[in-house]
């Protein structure tokens, strides 16, 4: 038997694996986008300062609390921790199990009772290791090995586009709040503006140079510019609590650090985009579709296996006898070894449904693979236009805010001269109030764009530094 075996074996262990083999599939992108007449690449220094929080240090840190200490992350973390686990479990399962048993039994025999024989009683100890070997001739370990491996490397993709995801959450979070902060001190001043104006009307109508009639428009207008103030207020403290979430805080937890307004960025970058092939390549929720279209199709390879006979190897040696002072000696010795048959050839329409089953699973997630990446060129060509346009559109509300303030520096004096009535102040005020407060909302929405625009575009941190505790999974990581 052992001979039979050895010689067979070579045989055994040369089979193949079965099911498709898995080609990434050819791409067709643009050659340039059409909103950027420019093939420049988009260089490791733009995605350093994506990452770096846009040169704003408070900004950076919370970057980096986030990529820390956020839950949704440490969750997507923990799922790439479980692939990993079943990556070596699916590797195990191409090694030998090796076990081993030991038992003493006594038993009694009624037929040397009724014999006569003065020994009823048998005892019999025993002290076995065996091995079990799957050989696994048609591949069906191997494509489950590759399925895991995929999704192992699909699950580390994830867990970049979630880093993406978020810094770009913190940093669009962090400006509308820099924005509102702006605006809220837009108001005010414009409140105190729209004070003085009170006072200097009132005085008029002490001098008798002014009417109750323009007092009372004035405390109209005064009054309504107030009541702006509390739903900014509000707005501010709601992204405040916002970014403290993102972080993994208590909402009202940084408060103080967030409650000094700061400026937005006045200067934004020309961000150059590259070719759609260079986003494509970069993108992590393109490489998540890839691997998953990758594990689909090794399970095509699982599951046609089971149309071919499964052989596994056991083999056991061990000893046994009546006496354990007998155990181990040359008489007691047992030994075996065999190969094993399994083919379910009556469930045959059984296999086949699997097997169409998961071929029709590899079509779809060959479908979501080209729609990924579909999606990742328009997001990046909207973002590219949304960004080009909010920049010119908030040129137009500078000089347009500018003649707003002009024009009101001017109502005003002119009315203290007597040449024209407090009406056309208020108009003037009013213009201007509206003028200032597009600016600022023109301003965040620019600086927003450029945020967007840098997430279409950016891949993940180069670097394990911007992880958690646990290793980050990177964009090649995975076993071979």
């Amino acid at each position: 038997m052992r001979k039979r075996f050895l010689a067979l074996a070579p045989l055994l262990l040369a089979g193949c694996a079965v099911g498709p083999d898995y080609q990434a599939p050819d791409v067709q992108a643009p050659e340039q986008f059409t909103e950027s007449d420019s093939t420049a690449a988009f260089s490791a220094a733009d995605e350093a300062r994506f990452w770096g929080g846009f040169d704003d240090p408070l900004l950076a840190s919370l970057i980096q609390d986030v990529l820390t200490d956020n839950p949704s992350l440490q969750a997507a973390l923990a799922r790439y921790q479980r692939a990993d686990a079943l990556v070596r479990g699916s590797k195990a399962e191409r090694l030998p199990e090796i076990g081993a048993s030991a038992s003493a039994a006594s038993q009694h025999l009624a037929v040397a009772e009724r014999s006569g024989s003065s020994d009823a009683n048998i005892d019999l100890y025993e002290v076995n290791a065996n091995a079990s070997w799957e050989l696994d001739l048609f591949g069906q370990l191997r494509r489950a090995s590759e399925a895991e491996v995929a999704r192992l490397q699909a699950a580390g993709s994830e867990v970049n586009a979630l880093k993406v995801s978020l810094a770009g959450e913190i940093a669009a979070s962090y400006f509308e709040l820099r924005g509102l902060q702006q605006q809220l001190s837009v108001a005010r001043g414009n409140v105190q503006i729209q004070r003085d104006s009170l006072d200097i009307v009132r005085s008029r109508l002490d001098a008798g140079r002014s009417t109750r009639f323009d007092v009372r428009r004035a405390e109209a207008q005064l009054e309504r510019t107030r009541a702006a103030l509390p739903q900014l207020e509000a707005d501010v403290r709601v992204q405040m609590h916002r970014i403290a979430v993102l972080t993994g805080r208590a909402p009202g937890e940084l408060i103080p650090r967030l409650s000094a307004p700061e400026p937005l960025p006045t200067a934004l970058p020309v961000i150059p985009p590259g070719t759609p092939g260079d986003v494509l390549r970069r993108r992590p929720d393109i490489r998540v579709a890839e691997r998953q279209l990758a594990a689909a199709t090794a399970d095509i390879g699982v599951a046609t296996a089971d149309l071919y006979p499964h052989f596994s190897l056991n083999a056991l040696i061990g000893s046994v006898a009546l006496d354990s002072g007998n155990l181990f000696t040359g008489s007691a010795e047992s030994r075996s070894i065999g190969l094993g048959i399994d083919w379910s050839f009556l469930n045959f329409g059984r296999v086949r449904s699997r097997i169409d089953a998961a071929d029709a699973d590899a079509q779809a997630a060959l479908a979501n693979y080209r729609q990924v990446i579909l999606d990742a060129l328009e997001e990046t060509e909207n973002r590219l236009v949304r960004y080009q346009r909010a920049q010119q559109r908030t040129q137009r509300l500078a000089a347009s805010a500018d003649a707003a303030r002009d024009a009101a520096q001017l109502a005003r004096t002119r009315y203290e001269q007597g040449y024209i009535g407090y009406f056309e102040v208020l108009d003037a005020e009013r213009e201007q109030l509206d003028s200032e407060n597009a600016l600022e909302q023109g301003r965040t929405a620019s600086v927003l764009a450029m945020v967007n625009l840098y997430r279409a575009l950016a891949g993940a941190p180069g670097s394990a530094e911007q992880a958690t505790a646990s290793k980050a999974p990177a964009e090649s990581d995975g076993p071979a």
